[in-house]
């Protein structure tokens, strides 16, 4: 008995199958099958052979690979009754719903009292495929470990790509080879996390930017995940996702998060073409667009909060070209350092003894939003919260501590409770349109009901407040993800407003975020958390490749800084309105020193790429820059938007350094752009425009 499934479109199918009622398989995943294609002898033909030291079948990579069938490698459920004997379910097909590309499987074992349901989707508008796994029990049990819907590494694929970083060094990718037994990565801190975004992609050694399968999975929850890609001993591989190990509670019920998942056979940017889509049109709800040049005031005050510097701030970055002022940390409580008074959300009077109301009046004279910082899911002992209730803390008393601060336990009522009254008392009294949420420390030990308690109150506040727009920040990129980002409109995708730092950052990010989510700065000139000195070009550019916005003390600019940064801005709120709707597309650049991408419009009528020299290169001359997204039949007039930054140094005559040019999309594609000498820590930014086709 032979039951089939196939999701899919014009670019890629995923086909199931359950054999005798057992578990469903992918028997295949890859580029799309024809019309026709018959499934069953598909699944016929996957049976693998067996031989000499192995059992007399193989058991299934399932959507669950079981124990009860002899799988040798992760099992997708692990699970004991309430007295912590191991369970060994076998479960067998119960009932089916599909719904063009939705489908529902269900199947149960009635003997350990379990069911186990498979939600599996496809949005064809972005060619992404959501799975998601629910366990069902008739009694309380302890799972330890439910895989969302586990998916095979075909057998032609021989590496992997990770995400790890650190603070203010975020979404570092590691390439690694596939290698008998399993690579595990159990994040146990609490949050999504700088050292373990929950992507994986799978690729050849061939696979690039532009050519070459790709397969690339991402799990939307904020709480810690385990991620496992093993190769068995038979030489077939599995990816697994789930929640980070003993996350779980005792219960009758348990659900994964959606795994998210997609194939490309053009590389990288295939893969980071549907995410990024998919957050701009899925994901993320009510984005306001235009987006607005954002000021944060964090950098150039710290908890230093004067009323008059303030306003002379605000003006400051309104004339720069401001559009949003966002009040930073330190306006609550008694709150002069990082020791004190969260949890205690009422506007300090000491700093404010009117209140906000005239900050926020200067700022909205200017024309500008205003906006805040909370960090609600967090309070110090020296507060009057802790004082009044030490019983909230998440974890024991003599933990330890983390940026001087303890965590609310968010699974509580009365904490969810609490805090939505403390936010809505400001956020209802105001005229406020921005929330900068934040989260700075790990936390004590690893509990599901704390994301989900966050969740809930992220979820009422929107419902109260549909008009405030909020913002993940994790002291900097450590709560990025789909779960979270369900909720938000923008993250901060790093505490580092080092260009250097963020021009690799922001590079390797765009493989699942797309610019209109992702805040970037231009921070002070001599950067906090590098000990830099970048030059405003620099600054301005790669902050204009995202959501643009400054943090530093306006004040301090010379002239030609100023001047500078107004230009760019000025060309960032010309181009805004395509550019936040572009396809990011990496380029391979053939020079290491070069971090180089392009923004392609989604009517393909544009482009602007941008090419960084991070340090010197090894050779003397720049090599060509090749394009990648464009009509190979198409013209297009190129122009460098920042020519007059052309150095005295570079003495030829490439053609661009003093005039634009119309050259085919082969050609730029294919031979590239050949760009002016400069110094490292500079950037070349290329404008595009289709001309014919």
């Amino acid at each position: 008995m032979m039951k089939t499934w196939h999701l899919g479109d014009d670019r890629q199918s995923l086909v199931l199958a359950s054999r005798e009622n057992r578990l469903p398989e992918v028997i295949y995943w890859g580029p799309a099958l024809p019309d026709g294609e018959a499934l069953e002898p598909l699944a016929a033909a996957a049976i693998m052979d067996v031989t000499g030291g192995m059992v007399d079948e193989n058991a299934p990579i399932s959507l669950s690979p079981e124990a009860s069938w002899t799988f040798p490698g992760q099992t997708g459920l692990t699970v004991r009754d309430a007295e912590g004997a191991v369970l060994r379910p076998n479960f067998v097909f119960h009932s089916e719903e599909q719904s063009g590309n939705q489908i529902t499987l269900t199947y149960a074992d009635v003997e350990c009292g379990l069911t186990i349901i498979f939600d599996l989707s496809f949005t064809t508008e972005t060619s992404l495929l959501r799975l998601q796994t629910r366990l069902q029990s008739k009694n309380d049990i302890i799972v330890d470990w439910l895989a969302a819907p586990v998916l095979p590494a075909p057998a032609h694929t021989n590496e992997m790509i990770e995400f790890s970083g650190r603070w203010c060094s975020e979404f570092q990718t590691r390439r690694l080879p596939f290698a008998p037994g399993a690579r595990v990565r159990d994040n146990r801190t609490g949050r999504t996390d700088h050292a373990h975004f929950p992507g994986l992609i799978v690729c050849s050694k061939a696979t690039s930017n532009t050519a070459g399968e790709a397969y690339a999975f991402h799990y939307g929850w904020s709480g810690g995940h385990k991620m496992v890609a093993e190769e068995l001993a038979d030489g077939r591989r599995q990816v697994q996702f789930g929640h980070a190990t003993s996350s779980m509670a005792k219960g009758k019920s348990f659900e994964t998060a959606p795994l998210y998942a997609t194939f490309s056979d053009s590389g990288f940017n295939g893969t980071a073409i549907r995410f990024q889509r998919h957050v701009r049109t899925q994901i993320v709800r009510d984005a306001r667009m235009p987006r607005p040049v954002h000021y944060n005031c964090w950098e150039a005050i710290y908890f230093d909060h004067k009323l008059d510097d303030l306003k002379s701030i605000a003006d400051r970055a309104a004339e720069l070209g401001a559009e949003r002022f966002v009040l930073d940390d330190g306006w609550f409580g008694r709150r002069d350092d990082d020791t004190t008074s969260l949890g205690d959300w009422t506007i300090d009077p000491r700093k404010y003894p009117n209140g906000l109301t005239p900050l926020i009046d200067h700022v909205s004279s200017l024309g500008l939003e205003f906006g805040i910082w909370y960090e609600p899911e967090m309070i110090n002992e020296d507060s009057d919260l802790y004082r009044t209730h030490p019983e909230w803390i998440l974890g024991s008393k003599d933990q330890t501590r983390g940026r001087q601060q303890l965590v609310l336990d968010m699974a509580r009522q009365d904490v969810r409770d609490y805090l939505f009254e403390q936010m809505s008392a400001v956020l209802g009294a105001h005229k406020i349109g921005y929330v900068k949420w934040d989260h700075n420390r790990v936390l004590p030990i690893v509990d599901a009901a704390q994301t989900d308690g966050v969740y809930e109150l992220f979820d009422r506040l929107r419902v109260a407040f549909p008009h405030i727009e909020f913002e993940s920040c994790s002291s900097g990129g450590g709560r990025i993800d789909f779960g979270i980002l369900e909720r938000t409109q923008r993250v901060w995708l790093s505490d580092s407003n080092d260009a250097l730092e963020r021009q690799r950052i922001q590079h390797d990010a765009a493989l699942f975020l797309p610019a209109s989510v992702t805040g970037s700065h231009v921070g002070p000139r001599h950067c906090h958390t590098s000990g830099r000195v970048i030059g405003m070009s620099l600054r301005a550019w790669t902050a204009a490749q995202r959501h643009m916005g400054f943090e530093m003390d306006p004040r301090e600019l010379t002239p030609q800084e100023a001047e500078t940064l107004m230009a760019v801005t000025q060309w960032w709120k010309a181009n805004r309105d395509w550019l936040m709707s572009a396809d990011i597309l990496r380029l391979d650049a053939v020079d290491p020193a070069v971090i180089a991408e392009i923004q392609v419009a989604e009517d393909g009528q544009k482009f602007a790429a941008f090419a960084a020299l991070t340090r010197p290169s090894d050779q003397i001359l720049p090599y060509p820059v090749r394009l990648t997204g464009l009509d190979p039949q198409a013209f297009y007039k190129i122009s460098l938007a920042n020519r007059d930054e052309a150095h005295h140094l570079s003495r030829g005559a490439p053609l661009l350094k003093s005039q634009d040019i119309s050259v085919s999309g082969q050609y730029l594609m294919s031979h590239g752009l050949t760009l002016p000498w400069r110094f490292p820590e500079t950037i070349w930014v290329i404008e595009g425009q289709k001309v014919s086709s």
